[in-house]
């Protein structure tokens, strides 16, 4: 899985509280390491500390400081995110309309075919 896909991934699930650049990495070096493709934990902490310094000084970017030493947060008011939530809400309500015609669709089902 790419790098920079699961430090979002993990930053979205964190919430507006943000996590701590360690468990970041922490989190980061769990989901993408396995037997087939190893990963050392120093390139990953390297990795990670530079992309978020990277995007964290950009006001308008999806990934800011939070409150405290070393907290990073997704940023709930840049452009980018909102348009990211826009087109995920809008997603899930197809799927959510989808599920529902077809379960109405499984109750008016005959048994018997008659």
């Amino acid at each position: 899985m790419n790098l920079e896909q699961e430090i979002f991934n993990v930053l979205v699930q964190a919430g507006s509280q943000g996590l701590k650049l360690e468990k970041i990495v922490r989190h980061v070096y769990n989901s993408c390491n396995s037997i087939f493709t190893p990963l050392d934990y120093k390139y990953v902490y390297g990795f990670v500390s530079q992309y978020l310094i990277k995007n964290s000084k950009n006001p308008s970017s999806i990934i800011e400081k939070g409150k405290g030493y070393g907290v990073y947060r997704i940023n709930y008011k840049s452009s980018a995110m909102q348009q990211l939530m826009l087109d995920f809400s809008s997603a899930s309500m197809q799927k959510e309309e989808d599920d529902c015609e077809n379960s109405k669709q499984s109750q008016e089902l005959d048994l018997f075919g008659n």
